[in-house]
């Protein structure tokens, strides 16, 4: 299998380089370039094309999120992930609406990023459990601004529903997928929804792609917000 190609960017030089070292010791990963801001970011993802970029969000002079619009123009296939010490929810919003593909802790476990940064790259979208709950807070708060925080391309509305629209696509998930679906906004990973389902993984993945299909949305954090903001949490 072709490793999967990072660069990492962050200003602190010893995590950093701690980072790349435990980073390099999975053979899924290959380290191809590292940064210490985001215009040193941004020249390296034009000259690297790296397949993930891990990105620190406390950068001198450019921060983090303000720099994912750069960093994606000049690696347009790049899937970029906040990698972060900040639990705002408010940075969260606004890294996902940036377009951040993931929004990681750095608290969370090597085995664990690493597993994340893999599924970002298989197409997934990762919030840290963390933090999932954090935005499921924020919508129940302010449902319609929390929608168009997380999901630009969609259009919030005026305000809550009561109920789901009789003709909303969410109406076209087969029983199972409307578990699946539960269990996505509650924050839980494919190996997590298994497991409380007893079904195997990649089933659950096929599941999280129909569903995803059917109600028209990019990634399982879109699916979050949408199911949160109907109620079905």
């Amino acid at each position: 299998m072709t490793p999967i190609r990072l660069l990492v960017v962050d200003d602190h030089n010893l995590f950093r380089r701690g980072l790349i070292a435990l980073l390099a010791q999975d053979r899924r990963f290959s380290v191809a370039g590292e940064a210490a801001d985001a215009g040193e970011a941004q020249r390296s993802a034009r000259l690297l094309q790296p397949d993930v970029i891990l990105l620190d969000n406390h950068l001198p002079g450019v921060s983090g999120i303000d720099a994912i619009g750069g960093l994606k123009a000049a690696a347009p296939q790049a899937r970029v992930v906040m990698l972060t010490v900040s639990e705002n929810e408010e940075d969260l919003a606004a890294g996902l609406r940036a377009g951040a593909d993931g929004y990681l802790l750095k608290t969370i476990d090597t085995d664990e990023l690493a597993n994340s940064i893999a599924r970002i790259w298989d197409g997934d979208s990762v919030i840290s459990p963390e933090m999932m709950s954090k935005l499921v807070g924020l919508l129940r708060a302010t449902p319609s601004q929390a929608m168009a925080a997380a999901q630009p391309e969609v259009h919030a509305p005026v305000a809550a529903r009561a109920r789901v629209a009789d003709n909303d696509p969410i109406h076209s998930l087969s029983p199972r997928e409307g578990e699946i679906l539960r269990l996505i906004a509650h924050g839980a990973s494919n190996k997590l929804i298994a497991r409380e389902l007893d079904i195997a993984e990649t089933t659950v993945k096929i599941h999280v792609q129909h569903i995803l299909r059917k109600l028209e949305l990019s990634n399982r954090v879109h699916a979050a917000v949408y199911a949160t903001e109907r109620g079905w949490t």
